[in-house]
């Protein structure tokens, strides 16, 4: 077989995975999602008492080439009294396609009465995108002319919205958000007036909760779930139990049906610096050949104003 007849064969099964993540997972996965909330809603924007973030790197089916790789960057404060600030930005790449968004997020929260918070989100920004088939794929070389898929590379700038709700005490948290308001549509090429699609977008919806309970002076469970459904395509959902140790160190498993089952670890090595790492162990029909993902992990905290935390939170 020829190394171009390889390349043609590796690109026909890219797009065919792409094409599920259009349809079925277009956001990204998170195994640490727990951790990452601001990302996914908006309305988590300003729910610590200092400027907080995080920065986060999956790498997907590993073993698998053009698997898909994403990495993050969130940071958000509160201003004020009720008012949140964010701002957070993803780099996805899946084989020959590239995305990138970033996203200002703002949040007002009502206080409900005692611990009890609610949360209402906006988020708003620009994904773009940059599809690389002519480079990447045919390395420069238009393998038949007049395949217009292949002779030359396309790229497109999408503006997009998402809302979010986030209730949440010092012990337990419930969430809901949609990232992408807007459908839109992508690896779009038009040739003599005429338009092929081979992608859109669809909104997604995030349902995400988790509990804090206290097992002894030292020693906390935290379970919690994320539900990710677009209605028109499978349902996602992960189940993750955690252990933390001395308010310190972390770990626990997590099982995504139908997909994977994995383990995290992460520990706080300074009081405003917590380091993580996830392993998902892959189930579905593509275990054979690209058995294992990857998640990498760094959250911190400023406290600029050096003032101690009167209602420390562990989500």
């Amino acid at each position: 077989m020829t190394h171009l007849m390889k390349k043609g064969y590796l690109v026909l099964a890219l797009l065919s995975l792409f094409a599920m993540e259009v349809q079925a997972q277009q956001d990204p996965h998170y195994t640490q999602y727990m951790y990452n909330m601001n990302v996914m809603n908006p309305a988590y924007a300003g729910s610590k008492e200092n400027i907080s973030g995080g920065l986060l790197y999956r790498q997907q089916w590993v073993g698998l080439e053009g698997a898909p790789k994403t990495a993050t960057f969130a940071i958000h404060s509160p201003v004020g009294k009720n008012v949140g600030l964010g701002l957070s930005a993803i780099s996805d790449k899946i084989g020959p396609v590239e995305e990138t968004n970033v996203f200002g997020d703002f949040s007002y929260t009502i206080n409900m009465g005692g611990q009890s918070k609610l949360a209402f989100g906006l988020k708003a920004g620009a994904t773009f995108q940059k599809i690389g088939l002519f480079s990447e794929i045919g390395n420069g070389y238009t393998q038949q002319p007049g395949d217009f898929a292949f002779d030359e590379n396309s790229s497109n700038i999408k503006l997009n919205i998402g809302s979010g709700l986030f209730f949440y005490t010092d012990k337990y948290y419930a969430a809901l958000s949609v990232p992408n308001m807007l459908d839109g549509k992508h690896l779009d090429i038009t040739r003599n007036g005429q338009e092929y699609q081979f992608g859109s977008d669809t909104q997604h919806y995030f349902l995400t909760s988790g509990y804090v309970f206290d097992l002894s002076a030292t020693t906390k469970f935290k379970p919690s779930f994320m539900l990710k459904s677009a209605f028109k395509a499978p349902t996602s959902l992960d189940c993750s139990a955690n252990f933390l140790f001395l308010d310190k160190y972390e770990i626990g498993g997590t099982y995504r049906l139908d997909d994977s089952f994995g383990a995290m670890v992460n520990v706080a090595v300074t009081p405003s610096i917590r380091i993580g790492y996830a392993y998902d162990h892959v189930i579905s029909d593509i275990k054979g050949t690209a058995p294992a993902s990857h998640e990498f992990m760094l959250l911190f905290d400023l406290n600029l104003s050096k003032k101690v935390s009167v209602s420390p939170r562990f989500f």
